[in-house]
């Protein structure tokens, strides 16, 4: 049973319904009260929490390149409109790890339309509905990639569920911003650590 399958869905539901309403813990007391169904009930958490983290992962994608740089990269659940007005676009959030050279660890904001500012940028961070801070990223690719180096930003990330990012295009473009639901990090972070052998930030 794996991602995409019908009973892989169906559990997930299931396990999500049952949470939600707060019956998962009570049903696994009803199971052992009954006698002789521990098992079951170790075996119904269990899955339960295989089949959660597992639908948390689904929205990140995973990537291994030939020369020894992993990612995990999540869309933006906001949409921006690309510079013509014709077409809208999620920004990507990608966590990198190398398993030679450094920094080790990075992370990346892709976007559609190229900021003017060359060198750095100022990006404003806001991790859960913690304080704004602002951060110097580095402009990379033709002004369509702000980068920030440092196991430091991969951190806060570990432990936070939803990251807010807003910067300037320029001084006549406005603002971008980018909404990321940060569900699964912890778990897509241990992954790319795992496959970069290195420990986790």
């Amino acid at each position: 049973m794996r991602a995409g399958d019908w009973r892989y869905e169906a559990l997930i539901i299931i396990c999500a319904v049952l949470q939600s309403a707060g019956l998962l813990e009570a049903s696994l007391r009803l199971l052992v009260g009954i006698g002789g169904a521990i098992a079951t009930a170790l075996l119904l958490a269990s899955v339960c929490g295989i089949a959660q983290a597992g639908a948390a992962l689904d929205n990140w994608r995973f990537d291994e390149g030939s020369d020894g740089l992993v990612t995990a990269s999540l869309y933006a659940t906001n949409k921006l409109i690309t510079g013509g007005g014709a077409l809208s676009y999620s920004p990507v959030l990608t966590i990198a790890c190398r398993k030679d050279g450094e920094p080790r660890w990075s992370e990346w904001l892709h976007l559609n339309d190229a900021v003017s500012a060359r060198g750095t940028i100022t990006m404003s961070v806001t991790a859960d509905q913690g304080k704004k801070v602002s951060e110097s990223w580095s402009v990379g690719t033709r002004g369509r990639m702000l980068v920030r180096d440092g196991a430091d930003g991969v951190k806060r990330l570990v432990s936070a569920n939803r990251l807010l990012l807003s910067w300037r295009f320029g001084l006549l473009s406005g603002r971008g911003e980018a909404d990321f639901d940060l569900a699964g990090v912890n778990e897509a972070v241990g992954q790319i650590a795992g496959t970069c052998n290195a420990e986790l930030p």
